[in-house]
């Protein structure tokens, strides 16, 4: 099946033209775009209101701050192995929406056995689990989601969230990454730090088809002013790059993402959660260690125990080991316990 790339990225050619990080002049730039210096300054300031730091040095030019990995569908497209290319129906590329998810939601679900999925450079209402506020300042992430038709409806697919994580940490692998680990029920990690996160949507009757969304939220790569932004709200942050030894490439973490959400959502259709349960214990990033279940106003204690086979968290309160599942709970760890 060919793939539909429908793009409607437009990156602005100022952008296109800065985005090595190279110093270009004010002149040089006017002439390739084809506009007055006045015209080159606004597009600057257009820029610098889309969060980018582009640094304007007298005399000499500008240049962006921190070079920018733009998306590219034929380097995204070139991670996808042939049976998951042949899975995925469509592939849209923009250079802004309000929410990658909400986009998908708003159309008809794509047929069984078939994928539709949507990247953003720009995310204005990016959100996590509970509404949370997603912050990915520009080209330093993946904004990804993935349509999907499930036959049986949603009643198995409380653990999704858990499969997808695998999927991530086996993309992630494949981009150089090593000591990822997950969080239940749907945070990616590094050395207990957030790299990303998994939101999943969906649109169901009390039975039959199931039309689900998988988002995917993931820093590439974070500039320290942006790592204190997020910090200062409560999150302690990381990205992929902090797990690898050569920075990964973009468009190869977002490729590599999709083609294994692709692989794990067919083997989830056909599965369920069984056929990713050892995979994801091994990645587990608070087996065996102090956690606290948050439930509306009660905080229950003990040590994390792994995942049942329906995904629900165990723990272990010292007057046995009760489940909770992830619809109703949040998890943290408790600092400096083990």
């Amino acid at each position: 099946m060919a793939v539909s790339i429908a793009s409607r990225l437009d990156h602005p050619l100022l952008l296109v033209l800065l985005a090595d990080g190279q110093l270009r002049s004010g002149e040089w730039l006017a002439r390739e775009l084809k506009v007055s210096r006045a015209a080159v300054w606004k597009g600057v300031e257009r820029l610098r209101a889309l969060g980018l730091d582009v640094q304007a040095l007298p005399r000499r030019g500008y240049r962006l701050s921190n070079p920018v990995e733009l998306l590219d569908a034929r380097r995204i497209g070139a991670e996808l192995r042939p049976q998951q290319a042949a899975q995925l129906r469509t592939l849209e590329l923009m250079f802004e929406v309000d929410s990658t998810n909400t986009r998908l939601l708003g159309q008809a679900p794509p047929p069984l056995g078939e994928a539709d999925a949507a990247l953003s450079e720009l995310q204005h209402a990016g959100r996590g689990r509970r509404g949370r506020r997603w912050i990915a300042p520009f080209g330093t992430g993946v904004a990804l989601s993935v349509a999907w038709t499930f036959s049986d409806g949603a009643g198995a697919l409380a653990a999704l969230s858990l499969g997808v994580g695998v999927a991530v940490a086996r993309a992630l692998a494949r981009a150089g990454a090593r000591g990822v680990t997950l969080k239940w029920p749907n945070d990616i990690w590094f050395r207990d730090r957030k790299v990303g996160g998994v939101l999943i949507e969906l649109r169901a009757e009390a039975s039959g088809p199931a039309h689900v969304v998988v988002g995917i939220g993931l820093n590439v790569d974070l500039p320290a002013s942006a790592r204190r932004e997020i910090e200062a709200g409560g999150v302690r942050v990381a990205a992929v790059a902090d797990a690898c030894i050569v920075p990964p490439s973009r468009n190869l973490v977002a490729g590599a993402i999709l083609d294994e959400v692709l692989s794990m959502l067919g083997q989830f259709e056909r599965e369920g959660f069984g056929a990713f349960r050892d995979a994801w214990t091994a990645l587990d990033g608070l087996n065996g260690r102090a956690a606290r279940v948050l439930l509306g106003s009660t905080v229950i204690s003990g040590t994390a125990c792994g995942v049942d086979p329906e995904g629900a968290l165990l723990l272990d309160t010292g007057n046995g080991v009760q489940r909770f599942v992830s619809g109703e709970a949040s998890l943290r760890v408790i600092e400096g316990e083990t």
